[in-house]
C-alpha cells in the first residue's frame, strides 16, 4: 500500500499540535474539579505569525538567531530611555515610519517604544524557539487564497480599512467597535501592545477579558452553536480531560477575520502544561478562502500585572481629525481642479 504512508503523514501535518507538559505535571482545579486555566496572561513575542519564506520549513530559531532578535528589541528599549532630543527635525526625522518598522526608534512618536509592547523574547513551545507562530502548513505560512467564488459580491470593511469618508465607514478599531488587531479572535493573537487577558472559569462558561480595547469573550460550556453571526464568533467549549477546546464560527460578517467569510471555524485548545505556561494551538478552516486548513501553536506566560481597562470611546479626537482631513483634501483636489468644493 504505497500511498498509505503519505495519507498518513498528510492528516497528521494538519491536526492541531500537542501540549507538551513537565513530566508528571497536573494543572490546579477550578470550579467543578476542572483544570484550572485561571489568571492573567500575555502572549507578546517577536515571532512573528507567518515564517519569513527564506527560512522554508525550519520551524526552530538558531541560537544566534535568537540573540540576535532580543538583542535588536533590547536596543530598541534603551532608545527609548534616552532622553527626548531637542534638536530633532520631524520634517527630515518622520516618526511613524520608524515607529512602525523599528518599534519606535526615532523621537517624539505618538506610539514610541516607551508605550508600546512587542515582547522582549522570542515564542518558546517546550523551549523550542520558533520561527512563526503558524507551524502547518510546513511552510509556516497561511496558504494560497482561492479566488472568490461567483456572485461572492466584493469584501466587506474589516479589522483594517481606507479612512476618510463616513463615521460609519471607519475602521472597526477606530470606532472602538473591536481591537486594532486579533487579540480577541479567535484566532488569538499579540499585537504592538495590550496583549494580555485574564481568564475566568464557571461551571457553565470560560469567559477571556482582554486588555486590548474592552472584549469579554464568553465561551459556553457544551452547547450549541446559536445561527446569530457575532463580534468575536460564537465560541462553544469543551473539556477533553486536561484541556479546553473551543469551536468558534458565525462571525460577524463586518469583522472578516483574517479574510475568512462569517462560516469560517476555528477550533483552539487550551492546555496548562506547567505554572508558568498556558499551551494554545489553533486550527483555521474555511473552505471557501483557503484550499486548506491552517494553524499553529504558542505558549501563554504569566503577565506581569493585571488586566486594566482600555478606555477607548468612539469621537474622540482622531475620528473627527480623521474626517476634517479628508474634508479638506477633498476641497484641495477640487480647487486644483477648478471646481468648487461641493458640501458633503
Amino acid at each position: 500500500m504505497p500511498f498509505r504512508p503519505i495519507v498518513l503523514i498528510a492528516a497528521a501535518a494538519l491536526a492541531l499540535p500537542a501540549a507538551a507538559s513537565a513530566q508528571g505535571y497536573r494543572a490546579p482545579r477550578a470550579v467543578g474539579n476542572q483544570p484550572s486555566l485561571e489568571g492573567t496572561w500575555t502572549n507578546a513575542t517577536l515571532t512573528p505569525l507567518e515564517r519569513p519564506r527564506t527560512l522554508g520549513e525550519r520551524r526552530a530559531m538558531t541560537a544566534a538567531e535568537v540573540d540576535a532578535a532580543e538583542g535588536r528589541r533590547a536596543q530598541v528599549i534603551a532608545k527609548s530611555l534616552e532622553p527626548t532630543r531637542t534638536d530633532a527635525d520631524f520634517e527630515k526625522e518622520p516618526c511613524y515610519a520608524g515607529n512602525t518598522l523599528s518599534g519606535g526608534a526615532t523621537h517624539d512618536c505618538g506610539y514610541n517604544a516607551f508605550w508600546t509592547d512587542h515582547g522582549d523574547t522570542v515564542m518558546r513551545v517546550n523551549g523550542e524557539p520558533r520561527t512563526s507562530l503558524i507551524t502547518f502548513p510546513a511552510d509556516g505560512r497561511m496558504p494560497k487564497r482561492l479566488p472568490p467564488r461567483p456572485g461572492a459580491g466584493p469584501p466587506v470593511r474589516g479589522v483594517y480599512g481606507v479612512a476618510g469618508d463616513n463615521p460609519e465607514n471607519q475602521t472597526l478599531g477606530e470606532r472602538c467597535i473591536t481591537s486594532f488587531g486579533y487579540h480577541a479572535g479567535p484566532v488569538m493573537l499579540p499585537s504592538f501592545y495590550n496583549s494580555n487577558y485574564q481568564i475566568v472559569q464557571g461551571t457553565d462558561a470560560v469567559v477571556i477579558v482582554v486588555e486590548m480595547i474592552h472584549d469579554a469573550r464568553v465561551v459556553r460550556l457544551n452547547g450549541r452553536h446559536g445561527p446569530n453571526k457575532v463580534w468575536y464568533g460564537d465560541s462553544i467549549g469543551r473539556w477533553e480531560g486536561e484541556t479546553l477546546v473551543v469551536e468558534t464560527t458565525n462571525y460577524h460578517p463586518h469583522q472578516n477575520m483574517f479574510g475568512g467569510t462569517s462560516d469560517m471555524k476555528v477550533t483552539e485548545r487550551f492546555t496548562r502544561v506547567g505554572d508558568q505556561r498556558l499551551h494554545y494551538a489553533f486550527r483555521v478552516e474555511d473552505p471557501a478562502v483557503w484550499a486548506e486548513p491552517w494553524g499553529g501553536e504558542y505558549e501563554f506566560s504569566p503577565a506581569k500585572g493585571a488586566v486594566y481597562e482600555y478606555a477607548c470611546h468612539e469621537g474622540n479626537y482622531a475620528l473627527p481629525g480623521i474626517l476634517r482631513g479628508a474634508r479638506a483634501a477633498e476641497a484641495e483636489a477640487a480647487k486644483a481642479a477648478g471646481a468648487a468644493p461641493g458640501a458633503r
